[in-house]
């Protein structure tokens, strides 16, 4: 972690810092775009995904980062943050105010619309709190033939294989696609575009997370929960996705309503498009803040 403040960069005019521990880099003139905390150290230390003991080792350590996040962060000239969730954590954990600035996506016009399959699907790493799962038990209390396609890759095989028993256990497998493995951009393209709809659940996510950029991109609505943090700031209910209780009932409620209403879901993916432009994501406004 110090490592950062040994970086010896002052023959740059000015430092654009994103991901920790990026904000350490001693400079001058340093612009932090702040992405997010060491999570498990922060919001997450009192979660069960904590993965180290509440013990002195390990509390003294948080302190430690504590102590010399505070002082880097306050070397940056202008504070900008991916979310306002992220921006609340600053101001919650460090006192400091920060400017909210919306990543855009990488060459949005790869993304279009094809038309609707039957499928609604959820590209993202096979992790817990992305939270695959709980579309996987929603499926048994839907109504209709939707069907679901999840693809992603994961770090472990544990969580993959909870899924998998869980598809087999329901006795769903002709309506649930498992893919456990790296998508590339190209398939990821078309898989969006033909969908019927696209879901992100993440618990508590940092920002709106890159599937629910892309999804609006190709004119899709979004599925999501009322506790997927900054998925929400992107997210209006009924007017580019829909926002479910984070139960199975209630996804599978909302997994019925995209699939038998398809003319408000194609409205809602229309409208999801332009809430880009009313949210002014794009990278021509990131440059002009950051280089201001």
């Amino acid at each position: 972690m110090m490592a950062f403040r040994w970086v010896d960069l002052e023959s740059a005019d000015r430092i654009i810092c994103f991901r920790p521990q990026a904000h350490l880099i001693p400079h001058p003139h340093k612009i932090l775009w702040f992405i997010h905390h060491v999570r498990i150290f922060y919001d997450l230390w009192d979660s069960e995904y904590r993965p180290y003991p509440d013990d002195e080792k390990f509390r003294g350590f948080r302190n430690a980062l504590y102590s010399v996040d505070d002082q880097a962060l306050r070397e940056a000239r202008a504070v900008f943050t991916n979310s306002q969730v992220v921006s609340a954590r600053l101001k919650r954990y460090n006192g400091l105010d920060s400017e909210v600035l919306y990543p855009p996506v990488f060459l949005p016009e790869r993304f279009h619309c094809s038309g609707q399959s039957d499928e609604i699907v959820y590209i993202c790493r096979l992790e817990h709190h992305k939270r695959q799962h709980l579309l996987v038990e929603a499926m048994a209390h839907t109504k209709t033939p939707v069907r679901l396609r999840l693809i992603g890759s994961s770090g472990g095989a544990e969580y993959p294989n909870s899924i998998e028993e869980k598809i087999k256990a329901a006795d769903l497998s002709d309506r649930i696609m498992l893919e456990n493995r790296w998508i590339t951009e190209e398939e990821k393209v078309e898989q969006f575009a033909k969908c019927l709809a696209v879901a992100y659940l993440p618990l508590d996510e940092d920002s709106y997370g890159y599937p629910s950029l892309e999804a609006s991109h190709s004119s899709k609505a979004i599925l999501t929960t009322t506790d997927s943090g900054g998925v929400l700031e992107l997210v209006q209910d009924g007017f580019n996705g829909l926002i479910a209780d984070p139960t199975p009932e209630s996804l599978a409620q909302a997994m019925d309503r995209l699939y038998l209403n398809r003319a408000n879901t194609e409205a809602m993916g229309v409208n999801a498009k332009q809430r880009l432009a009313d949210l002014n994501i794009s990278w021509k406004h990131v440059l002009e803040r950051l280089l201001a």
